[in-house]
């Protein structure tokens, strides 16, 4: 059996690292990935994994994951030689398979939190504090100024001549 011939480039040469920055135009994934931006924003069509955040005039913007998974797509398509729905599934079943993986995360209690943070402060080098109670924090509360103590609107604001407010 003969190997298909591929009208599509199986270009394997290495591609450029990814700098460190939060947005990158379509321009710049387009380079980073070796994909024309026409195909890019075909894949977002086809892929509704990648979506890129679209802000004023409709400018693309991929966010560092994007990027990844665009790489990913283009590996699928050009060296594995999937098509566009097999691609798809791929990257459904690696999702749902991620996802398996990853252990079940319960939430942490308020115990389990005053502890973690108690560590913390230890660490730190600082002593544990205690909480007050509602009844030491009732009975440590500043007591409220008297009324004739606040002062009124004119001496907040004096009034030049210039800028003076009349009633």
């Amino acid at each position: 059996m003969e190997a298909r011939q591929h009208n599509r480039p199986v270009d394997e040469k290495e591609l450029p690292p990814i700098p460190a920055k939060r947005y990158f135009t379509i321009g710049e994934v387009s380079e980073l990935c070796d994909v024309k931006p026409h195909v890019l924003r075909y894949w977002e069509q086809e892929f509704t994994q990648l979506k890129p955040l679209k802000r004023r005039g409709n400018r693309r913007y991929y966010q560092h994951h994007e990027v990844l998974l665009v790489r990913r797509i283009r590996e699928l398509l050009y060296s594995q030689c999937f098509t566009i729905s097999g691609a798809r599934n791929r990257l459904e079943e690696e999702l749902l398979q991620a996802a398996a993986d990853m252990p079940e995360k319960k939430p942490l209690s308020i115990h389990q939190i005053r502890e973690e943070l108690t560590a913390i402060l230890n660490i730190l080098g600082g002593s544990t504090p205690v909480a007050p109670t509602r009844k030491a924090k009732a009975a440590t509360a500043a007591p409220l100024p008297a009324a004739s103590s606040i002062p009124t609107t004119p001496e907040l604001f004096p009034a030049s001549e210039e800028g003076a407010i009349e009633d």
